[in-house]
């Protein structure tokens, strides 16, 4: 039986993705947890967030979770969600200004004021609800699902990864931007899967499946 750590750092819909991740397969064991050597002794992590960067940041550091993040994402799958994919980065602007985990070249950036549709009806910040999401490339994390399938967002801020290689989906609001990230065996999505009902927890069990290669 494979093993899941979801990371306890005190900010994320924790109940809901570990019950999500469960229904998505019932054979695996799953761990919300703060401890290192729980989180490393799990097969896969996941890492949720919700919240401002800055006070992610800090829980991180004053639980000693950061090399424990590196180290598992260099040595099993390691899926970020929402605020957990925006901590990947290099850096966020938000906070006016947050440095984050490095681990995907790029930043975090906020959504511009005055954004409007093809009808020219304003579109409100955060971006909030449900939009399609567009895999640009292959990913055993995108399995079974249809390009242009429905997921929930909530976010004011997106990122711009440095590299176009690391995009593994776009969303539009109004331009495309990055709702999906893939570099090695990180695989990142700016929606909530445990929030996007069947499609959802076909991603979950897409990635409880994966053993980290592409």
């Amino acid at each position: 039986m494979s093993s899941v750590a979801i990371i306890d750092y005190g900010m994320g819909n924790l109940h809901s993705i570990a019950k999500a991740v469960q229904h998505a397969d019932g054979d695996v064991t799953v761990r919300v947890t703060d401890d290192p050597a729980s989180i490393l002794s799990a097969d896969r992590v996941v890492f949720p967030g919700v919240g401002a960067i800055r006070d992610c940041m800090a829980a991180l550091e004053a639980r000693r979770l950061i090399p424990v993040i590196r180290e598992a994402a260099a040595t099993r799958p390691l899926l970020g969600i929402c605020l957990g994919m925006q901590a990947l980065l290099e850096a966020s602007e938000e906070n006016a200004g947050t440095s984050c985990l490095g681990l995907i070249p790029g930043r975090v950036v906020r959504f511009p004021e005055g954004l409007s549709d093809g009808r020219g009806r304003t579109l409100k910040i955060p971006h909030m609800g449900w939009n399609r999401v567009h895999p640009v490339k292959p990913h055993p994390v995108w399995d079974g699902i249809e390009p242009g399938s429905w997921f929930y967002f909530v976010h004011s801020y997106y990122a711009q990864p440095r590299a176009e290689a690391d995009v593994a989906a776009t969303t539009d609001y109004p331009a495309p931007f990055a709702s999906a990230l893939a570099h090695g065996q990180v695989f990142a999505v700016q929606f909530h899967p445990e929030k996007s009902h069947g499609v959802g927890l076909r991603l979950l069990a897409n990635f409880l499946r994966w053993n980290g290669v592409v």
